[in-house]
């Protein structure tokens, strides 16, 4: 399958660095041994352009979070490459790699992951005081006027609602200009209305300030607010949707559903 975010492209000849922000090369991730051994990811080889929203969905299990942490340096791989921009992941040093997520990558989570005895502008400008630098200032309050906090930058996490707490997060995540933006169910812990909200931050990120956005969700209208749809099955690349919708998203979730259902039926008659 060839798609705009697949990166062997035969017919696009710009320099894969400078194409995507991240990308996988054969990629496999083995877990177990024997009988036990579960192949999280299979021979994946994909990349995600700079400057667009992307979702990975796909069944309980299809490998989609793993497929985030791999790019992201955060699990180990059993055979192929990953690529942040021009950097090969598997030629760095643990301490190269942690200094390579701190500085190219934001992270958002499900939980917040924000520390609760710090405001919300201590939160947002950690990464930079951890590594020894001074965020830019201009930079920064286009951040925190995105987000909408300028008025609760004095508040600790425990003061702010769940759907603020996130919007920290995201402001945290976009403060350090990072190369791409991983968002695993960022959307999970929140209301639908927070929820909204966050989305539409993350919408903004890259249509206002130039941002690459990569979210893992299993929600149909979270995949509505990105630009394309990568779906996963089996830990394969199983399809891919342009300019998606929440119902066309669902259509195409059940109709995996259909097929695994399919798939147990037959091993059931089977006796497998």
């Amino acid at each position: 399958m060839t798609t705009s975010t697949d990166s062997t492209d035969p017919t696009d000849r710009t320099d894969p660095a400078v194409r995507y922000a991240a990308r996988a090369v054969h990629l496999s991730r083995v877990h177990g041994a024997g009988d036990t051994t579960v192949r999280a990811l299979d021979d994946v080889t994909i990349g995600f352009p700079r400057g667009r929203f992307t979702a990975v969905m796909g069944p309980s299990g299809s490998g989609k979070s793993t497929l985030l942490h791999c790019l992201a340096g955060l699990d180990d791989i059993t055979e192929g490459a990953v690529h942040l921009g021009g950097t090969e992941l598997g030629s760095l040093t643990d301490r190269q790699l942690t200094r390579l997520r701190r500085d190219r990558i934001g992270f958002v989570f499900q939980a917040f992951n924000l520390l609760p005895t710090m405001t919300a502008l201590d939160n947002i400008v950690l990464p930079a005081s951890l590594a020894g630098r001074k965020p830019d200032l201009d930079w920064l309050d286009k951040v925190v006027t995105a987000v909408d906090l300028g008025q609760r930058l004095g508040h600790r996490p425990g003061e702010l609602s769940g759907g603020q707490q996130q919007r920290v997060a995201v402001a945290r995540a976009l403060v350090g200009r990072p190369e791409i933006v991983m968002a695993d169910e960022p959307t999970g812990n929140l209301d639908s209305r927070s929820g909204a909200e966050v989305l539409a931050l993350l919408r903004d990120a890259v249509d206002e300030l130039g941002q690459t956005v990569l979210m893992v969700t299993h929600d149909p209208v979270a995949a509505g607010y990105a630009d394309g749809v990568v779906f996963l099955a089996d830990g394969r690349i199983a399809d891919h949707m342009e300019a998606p919708t929440p119902d066309r998203v669902l259509d195409r979730m059940k109709a995996f559903d259909r097929v695994a259902a399919g798939a147990g039926a037959g091993a059931g008659a089977r006796g497998e």
